[in-house]
């Protein structure tokens, strides 16, 4: 079979594909019945656990107590009845490494009674502690590869839960993940060591707003969740896909997204079959997704949850990739969270909504009045001030190979961090600046023009969907966190800077108070007036995308850093290393080692494109061009034969195209070899500089290839074939 020959038999293996698996039976088990099923929930914990075994687990995961470690055998044994009355054989301890993927080790629950059978067992000591391989997993230095102990700790705070596979199930426990020595090798440590400290940041503001006993505050998250969907066939065919997650070579289609009829657009019928699957096996596991559509590009997609604490939301988020990639392959399809998987078109983000409140109020929420809210306001003060203290961490947080493809297009915030935040709360803060705020703008009502149509509630400002930190109604949302990543990272910066604020504010109220809670509101206008005036360069409301914004946000001194090896050479600065260390989020070490470690991954990110394309090149797009290039060179040969006028245009294309890619081939090699062989900042600005044009150039030269060969002998599905053909 030909190259061309498999491209058109992919294409008709999905125009007759058929559904792998029997459709569900939903009408049997209603969607509220099935959420939460396969999660040892606080109401499965309060039916199975003795009273005070549970009550002292409650208070551990509501206020922060100390876990006592007497409880740990009463609810390791009923976490293992439970598990194996739903088909468990094995637990796991689930942790996630500096690789940003969802690791785990399996272990059995049967021991050897010593009598020829065998008995299921599951100890305290098991649920607490386990030890996986340390040496194998990215450690920046931390640990040297013969010193392979580590340690994985049960976080009592995120539920465990059931995996389920068609030949059994496996208990799963979110656990922390350290080294011998005590220090973090994992995402999920930082994170409760960032919200313990802003818990202890946050109640030295509501104290001094008289707030007695006002419970734990507790930063939430909610990650939007974009991703493509192609078919299998299709992915399979593309090698590029398969080893980077993204097209190193594609041609542009001849419609994309100019019409902008996908977005919101009537989701294909195989799709939302996955889609509805995929929900409920995330329902089952308590993630609770809530919207489902089409994105803006052709074969785009979005899945988006409601919020939960942030640790949680950050382990479920885990569970939204995990489950999207494995249910697709079950309706023959490929879910890609690369960040720009298509050049050309739409690339994705994850869009992490965050705020902080206690079980009983949103610290975040302005209310109807919002110059009136003081403590909202101090509150989003310290959000404002945190953001322009430290945007360059910030920055750094999101900052990977992938999202350098999509920061600063048309659907994602450009690489200058600033905030957004609407006319009403713009306008409170101006007056604040000027010596008071005395009103706040009103939402208003939206009058549609006919009759029938209801009048509808306007908000007091619109939106902005080119702001990369964008204040939306009670919470803020940071939009320029990549798709393929963890949300950890930019949680850990958040909670951190913002703690770091709190603070500043809570010293700076308390020494104007003195304890006399008279002295509060002329303290806090004082106080929000002087940090507006400092901090203020980051607000902007205007046209992120636009070239005035880039000079203006130069011009106030905002960090453009527009990409990661850029970042990463700015990153490990003395400033960002202390705050991280001060509040004990990231030792300096913990914090220098997760910088080399990112560094390194982008060299290996890039290199590893570099040497795919050249392998594709080579191997399937050079050959493509010479039988192309042989056939018009002998249809011209044929015709001079025949003693007629050949027409050599199209050869001369070809041959000057073969000829540039041979030659861009070449240098692409070339440039690989040369790259400096130590230094990771060094190392990554090569891959930057050097590597990633040459790849661009290859790319490039291809793509004009593709544009004019023979349909059945292009070798590469095409973009048009991948994102249209559902």
């Amino acid at each position: 079979m030909t190259v061309g020959n498999a491209r058109y038999a992919a294409v008709s293996a999905i125009t007759s594909y058929k559904p792998i698996d029997k459709p569900l039976s939903f009408r049997e088990t209603p969607s509220k019945d099935l959420f939460g099923q396969n999660v040892f929930s606080d109401a499965v914990m309060r039916d199975r656990l003795p009273k005070q075994v549970y009550k002292a687990l409650r208070r551990t995961i509501r206020d922060g107590d100390s876990l006592d470690p007497s409880v740990a055998d009463a609810v390791a044994t009923a976490m293992k009845d439970w598990a194996i009355e739903k088909g468990a054989t094995h637990y796991a301890h689930v942790f996630y490494p500096l690789t940003g993927a969802t690791a785990q080790k399996h272990d059995s629950f049967l021991s050897p009674d010593g009598q020829g059978g065998a008995i299921a067992e599951f100890t305290g000591t098991q649920l607490i502690q386990g030890e996986p391989d340390a040496s194998s997993f990215p450690s920046g230095g931390l640990r040297t590869t013969f010193e392979a102990r580590g340690y994985t700790a049960w976080d009592v705070t995120s539920p465990a839960y059931i995996l389920e596979n068609p030949n059994g199930t496996t208990l799963c426990i979110p656990t922390a993940y350290c080294s011998w020595t005590g220090e973090a090798l994992d995402k999920k440590t930082p994170v409760l060591r960032s919200m313990q400290v802003l818990n202890q940041q946050a109640q030295r503001i509501l104290k001094l707003f008289g707030h007695e006993k006002p419970g734990r505050v507790i930063p939430t998250a909610g990650a939007e969740q974009e991703y493509f969907l192609v078919d299998r066939n299709f992915f399979y065919s593309r090698p590029d896909l398969v080893v980077s997650g993204r097209t190193l070579f594609g041609a542009p289609m001849p419609k994309g997204q100019e019409l902008e009829a996908n977005y919101f657009g009537v989701i294909p019928e195989r799709v939302l079959a996955f889609m509805l699957d995929a929900e409920r096996e995330l329902y089952k596991l308590g993630v609770p997704v809530k919207t489902r559509h089409n994105e803006v590009a052709p074969g785009q997609f979005e899945v988006a949850p409601v919020f939960e604490n942030a640790n949680v939301a950050t382990d479920h988020q885990q569970l939204v990739m995990i489950t999207l990639q494995r249910v697709a392959n079950k309706y023959g399809m490929s879910c890609l969270l690369h960040e720009k998987p298509f050049a050309g078109v739409n690339g994705s983000g994850k869009h992490l909504n965050w705020s902080l409140g206690t079980e009983s109020m949103n610290l975040l929420e302005p209310g109807d009045t919002p110059h009136e809210n003081a403590q909202f306001l101090v509150f989003c003060t310290a959000v404002i001030r945190a953001v322009h203290k430290y945007s360059n961490l910030l920055r750094a947080s999101i900052a990977h190979a992938g999202n350098d493809h999509r920061l600063g297009a048309n659907e994602a915030p450009p690489a200058i961090i600033s905030i957004f935040l609407g006319d009403q709360l713009t306008d409170v803060y101006e007056q604040l600046e000027r010596g008071g705020a005395k009103a706040s703008k009103k939402p208003g009502t939206l009058r549609v023009g006919v009759d029938t149509l209801p009048d509808l509630p306007r908000h007091a400002g619109d939106r902005n969907r080119t702001s990369p930190f964008a204040f939306t109604g009670n919470k803020f949302e940071f939009r320029a966190v990549g798709s393929s990543q963890t949300i950890a990272g930019p949680l850990v910066i958040l909670n951190t800077i913002v703690a770091e604020s709190l603070d500043y504010m809570a010293t700076e109220l308390e020494q104007a108070t003195k304890g006399d809670p008279k002295k509060l509101n002329a303290a806090v206008q004082k106080l929000i007036q002087k940090t507006i005036k400092a901090h203020k360069p980051v607000i902007f409301n205007g046209d992120n995308y636009g070239e005035a914004w880039t000079k203006e946000a130069a011009r106030r001194g905002l960090p453009n850093l527009r990409n990661t090896a850029e970042v990463m050479a700015e990153a490990g600065n003395k400033d960002n290393a202390a705050v991280l260390a001060k509040y004990k989020v990231l030792s300096r070490r913990e914090f220098a080692s997760r910088n080399e470690i990112y560094t390194e991954k982008y060299v290996a990110d890039i290199t590893t494109e570099a040497l795919s394309a050249l392998e594709i090149a080579k191997t399937m797009i050079l050959p493509a061009g010479y039988r192309y290039q042989g056939i018009l060179a002998s249809t011209a040969a044929s015709l001079k034969a025949a003693d007629k006028v050949a027409d050599t245009r199209s050869l001369d294309k070809v041959s000057a195209l073969v000829s540039e890619l041979e030659d861009r081939v070449d240098a692409l090699e070339e440039t690989i070899e040369s790259a400096p062989e130590d230094g990771a900042v060094k190392q990554a600005l090569y891959c930057r500089n050097e590597i990633f044009p040459a790849l661009e150039a290859v790319r490039e030269s291809s793509d004009g290839l593709e544009e004019i060969v023979a349909d059945d002998l292009w070798p590469l599905p095409t973009y048009q074939e991948m994102l249209f053909i559902k």
